[in-house]
């Protein structure tokens, strides 16, 4: 894929349902809401992997009250959405881990993740019981015991004669993904006024672009995510070259451009990493 990567928290849910005299339950069935609208307007703003930040690790400390509504939210959105889903060429995927969560959203996750799998237009990661900290430290025992078994002479999840692990590789590990993963988040964007990542996609996130909006989520829409996008597009990304003014003196260009490499991370043009500082 080669469009955007957004990534976004999705916050404030319940002090949207508050300040209205409701329930924070009424507040995430909002929240499903700006969820759709979200996911239908993405494709056409030129993002095409989409993760959206459900539920972390953290957020079992919950009421249970509020914790039972928000799976329950979960599992009924897969079964309203999946159709629509494979209609418009949404790929489902839920990032995080599973052997906390009940059986029956276990096998509504499973089935979505088949149902879609096919779609080309926009691939849907949502993370549920998720913490970003966690999966480093998993991808890092994971390497571990495979370098272990590689020196006891079994063959490990990671095979690397000299015992050296790319970025890539080890991003795979992250993604708990290796035949395939994300590439790295290009934007992300919190809703609701708060200014941290809260565990989220934090080796991902190393060189996206942050954007914090005051708009409580159930209040996001498509003009959201556009401003969002346009602001994305106004910034310049160096990815650690020098800035746009001295490389411009080299290039002749006002800008530093940049592409994808095969690996799905970002690298300078050429011209413009000739000058680039250490």
């Amino acid at each position: 894929m080669s469009g955007l990567h957004a990534a976004i928290i999705m916050d404030g849910n319940g002090r949207w349902a508050v300040s209205r005299g409701k329930s924070r339950t009424a507040g995430h069935l909002a929240g499903a809401d700006a969820v759709r609208r979200t996911v239908e307007a993405a494709p056409g703003l030129g993002i095409d992997i989409l993760t959206l930040y459900a539920f972390s690790s953290d957020n079992w400390r919950r009421p249970p009250e509020e914790v039972g509504a928000l799976m329950r939210l979960l599992r009924r959105y897969l079964m309203a959405e999946t159709g629509r889903c494979v209609e418009n060429g949404v790929r489902v995927q839920v990032i995080g881990r599973r052997d906390r969560l009940a059986s029956s959203l276990v096998r509504e996750i499973e089935s979505a993740e088949r149902a879609t799998a096919r779609g080309q237009k926009l691939w849907l990661r949502i993370a549920v019981d998720y913490s970003a900290r966690d999966a480093i430290l998993r991808a890092a025992l994971r390497l571990s015991r495979g370098l272990d078994a590689e020196q006891s002479g079994v063959q490990g999840e990671v095979a690397s004669p000299s015992g050296q692990i790319s970025r890539q590789d080890f991003s795979r590990l992250v993604a708990e993904c290796p035949e395939e993963r994300a590439h790295d988040v290009d934007l992300l964007i919190r809703t609701g006024g708060e200014k941290r990542l809260s565990d989220f996609l934090l080796w991902e996130c190393a060189y996206a672009e942050l954007i914090f909006t005051d708009r409580m989520w159930p209040d996001f829409g498509h003009a959201d995510l556009d401003e969002a996008v346009l602001e994305f597009r106004r910034r310049e990304r160096r990815f650690g070259t020098v800035p746009a003014a001295a490389g411009a003196a080299k290039s002749g260009k006002a800008a530093i451009s940049a592409v994808r490499d095969r690996s799905g991370h970002a690298r300078p043009d050429p011209e413009i990493a000739a000058v680039a500082m250490p």
